[in-house]
C-alpha cells in the first residue's frame, strides 16, 4: 500500500471519536481505495501533535520515536479489541495484556534505583516517557470503558471497503462517513446492474 499524506484525506471524525480517545486513536490508521494509506502516527511529529490535539500531553513534549512506537502499538491491540468486539469474537489475550499494561504502567512516585558506587536513590521518569505513559494509560482506560459499557453494542467497523475504520452505529448507519456510505450505495448499485445484465 503506498502512503497517503494525512491531512488530505478529507474524512470527519467517525462517530463516538469525540466521546471516546480511544476510538480515535484506533481511527489514525486509515485504509483508503487506491491502495492508499494514511497514518496520523506515522512520524514522532505527527504523534506529538495528534497528543496535543486530543489535551493528552503539551505542545513541547517533543515525542521521540520510541513512544510514538508505543503509541503505534497500543492503537493496534486496541483496533484488534474493537475488531473482536465488533465481530463477536474472542480477543487475542496478547491485546487485553497489552491494555491492562498501559493502565497500570505509569509510576505514581519516583522509582528506587540502586547505584553500585553511592547506593539507593530514587529519580522520577524521563519526563517525555512520563508524558507519553500517562496518555497510553489514559486511551487504555478509555478503550475498557467504551468496551465494557454499553456502547460497546454499537461498535462496528465501517461497512465499505476498503475502510477500516470504526464508529459507534446511529440506527442502521454503518458506516464512518458520507463518502464511505456513498461508496457502499454505489458499489451495491452496480452489483445489482451487473447481475442484471449478466442474468
Amino acid at each position: 500500500m503506498k502512503e497517503s499524506s494525512g491531512a488530505q484525506t478529507g474524512l470527519p471524525p467517525a462517530q463516538g471519536e469525540e466521546e471516546h480517545s480511544a476510538l480515535a486513536l484506533a481511527n489514525t490508521a486509515i485504509a483508503l481505495p487506491g491502495e492508499q494509506t494514511v497514518d496520523f502516527l506515522g512520524t514522532p511529529a505527527q504523534a506529538n501533535g495528534w497528543l496535543v490535539e486530543r489535551g493528552l500531553a503539551p505542545a513541547h513534549a517533543d515525542v521521540q520515536e520510541m513512544c510514538a512506537a508505543l503509541l503505534r502499538s497500543l492503537r493496534e491491540q486496541i483496533r484488534s479489541l474493537f475488531a473482536s468486539r465488533a465481530a463477536g469474537v474472542p480477543a487475542l489475550p496478547a491485546a487485553v495484556a497489552a491494555i491492562n499494561d498501559a493502565m497500570t504502567r505509569v509510576p505514581t512516585a519516583p522509582l528506587l534505583q540502586w547505584d553500585d558506587k553511592t547506593g539507593p536513590y530514587r529519580t522520577p521518569p524521563h519526563p517525555t516517557t512520563a508524558i507519553v505513559e500517562h496518555a497510553l494509560a489514559t486511551l487504555a482506560a478509555d478503550a475498557a470503558d467504551l468496551l465494557t459499557s454499553s456502547e460497546a453494542e454499537r461498535l462496528t467497523a465501517c461497512a465499505s471497503t476498503p475502510c477500516n475504520r470504526f464508529l459507534l452505529r446511529q440506527g442502521r448507519r454503518h458506516w464512518c462517513s458520507v463518502r464511505c456510505g456513498d461508496r457502499a450505495r454505489a458499489a451495491r448499485a452496480y452489483a445489482r446492474r451487473t447481475r442484471a445484465e449478466v442474468g
